[in-house]
């Protein structure tokens, strides 16, 4: 009989990979541009978002996410306010097979600030 101790069950999240403010604006400006999706809610959206953003709140995510990348391959930027939000969808959407994901450094606060 083989016996686990613990430690032998522990889960180490898939790391994500983080993007800056310029990195993401040059991306956007080439033919292989990730798809960028805001996960705040509709009220922080509707007060200002990055030009070509998706909207799909936090919460809904999981449920949205294969009807516009059905590829896992595609690269996605997430970003929220700040970062919380978007990285753990980012790891959501890790654990469900996507491939290419990252998350904006500093969020929308970030990018707003480097404009």
């Amino acid at each position: 009989m083989t016996i686990f101790s613990r430690d032998d069950l522990t889960f180490s999240p898939p790391t994500v990979r983080s993007i800056s403010c310029d990195d993401l604006r040059n991306a956007q400006e080439t033919n292989s541009a990730p798809l960028v999706i805001d996960v705040r809610e509709l009220e922080e959206w509707d007060a200002g978002h990055i030009t070509g953003a998706i909207h799909i709140p936090r919460g809904i995510l999981e449920f949205k996410i294969s009807e516009i990348a059905p590829n896992r391959d595609t690269p996605i930027v997430l970003y929220c306010r700040s970062g919380g939000r978007a990285t753990t969808s980012a790891h959501q959407l890790l654990t469900m097979g996507y491939a290419n994901i990252s998350n904006l450094e500093g969020g929308y606060l970030a990018y707003q600030n480097t404009q």
